[in-house]
């Protein structure tokens, strides 16, 4: 089967934030489905900067049911008011903090109690080149974030996930990965529990697709900014040639969460709204393509028996 990348053209010829690549919003148009998706229920993570805004902004452009969860719900609720358009159908805010799994159980039982249902869970938030510490459970604080939190978030929205993937309309998990296994094994488990996610659940009408949304300037990188090495690859031409504005970013999250193409099939790795190829061997730090250790069955598996453990959770 030939890759999709219904975009490919686009990205032939890279000029920066703003150039002829797709944003968010234009793929819910060329999807057609402005509108389109009135009764879905969206929960999106991390929503009070960067692509989580633009995603939930573009998605909420489908009609469908908006969550989206912030730490600070202050910030939340303001960005929240600004997205809903529509007072009829308010986005709705969780707060949530990924490094407690308290945080993560209260916030799935208050949308529990809100909806038995949920058709597209995406995954967004996350930290990254965050100084040496663990999350509130005790355990690293970029995979027990990154990773761990999600996959608890998952475990206690699934029983909604199923309810609500009849076949016509399978239920999706999203995951926010990076290029291959930048910043660490953490999203490298992004990646691989999307793929063991749609081999375990498919037959239930329920998968996973995991990507990166592109070089874009978001405040994930505080902790970076500042390094010898950083600064270099900022300054670097052929870099900001292929760096994406937020809306550009947020672009590949929407059509994983939503396009079409992706209706029976998960356990793929997206890129520049496309299907990834492997990455090549030589080349700059920012080349695309995925690693050969983003696919291997054997370590999906292990690392989703080693989150049970960690997480609490036990499968079904």
């Amino acid at each position: 089967m030939a890759p999709i990348r219904p975009y490919a053209e686009e990205h032939a010829a890279l000029n920066g934030p703003g150039d002829q690549r797709p944003t968010a919003e234009q793929v819910i148009n060329d999807q057609e489905l402005a509108g389109g998706l009135k009764g879905v229920n969206v929960l999106i993570t991390g929503c009070t900067s960067g692509i989580g805004i633009e995603t939930a902004r573009a998605l909420y452009l489908t009609g469908a049911n908006i969550w989206i969860t912030a730490r600070d719900t202050t910030k939340g609720n303001a960005i929240a008011a600004e997205l809903s358009t529509d007072a009829d159908r308010p986005v709705k805010v969780i707060n949530m903090s990924l490094d407690s799994f308290a945080s993560i159980r209260a916030a799935a039982q208050t949308y529990l109690s809100q909806s038995s249902t949920l058709n597209i869970l995406i995954n967004n938030a996350g930290v990254m080149a965050t100084p040496e510490g663990h999350t509130v459970d005790v355990l690293e604080l970029q995979f027990g974030t990154n990773h761990l939190g999600h996959f608890l978030l998952f475990q206690l929205l699934k029983p909604a996930l199923l309810k609500a993937a009849p076949s016509e309309r399978p239920s999706r998990v999203v995951a926010v990965s990076s290029t291959g296994v930048a910043y660490g094994n953490s999203k490298l488990s992004n990646i691989y529990f999307a793929n063991e996610l749609t081999r375990r659940y498919r037959a239930q009408n329920l998968h996973a697709l995991s990507l990166h949304p592109g070089s874009i300037k978001t405040p994930l990188q505080k902790h970076m900014a500042g390094t010898a090495q950083f600064d270099a690859v900022m300054v670097n031409p052929q870099y900001q040639a292929q760096t994406k504005s937020i809306e550009q970013g947020a672009a590949t999250t929407v059509w994983a969460a939503i396009g079409k193409e992706w209706d029976h099939r998960g356990g793929v790795y997206l890129e520049d709204v496309g299907e990834a190829g492997p990455v090549e061997k030589e080349g700059a730090p920012w080349r695309t393509g995925y690693s050969e250790a983003a696919y291997k069955p054997e370590d999906e598996k292990s690392l989703w028996k080693l989150s049970e453990r960690l997480c609490g959770t036990i499968a079904k």
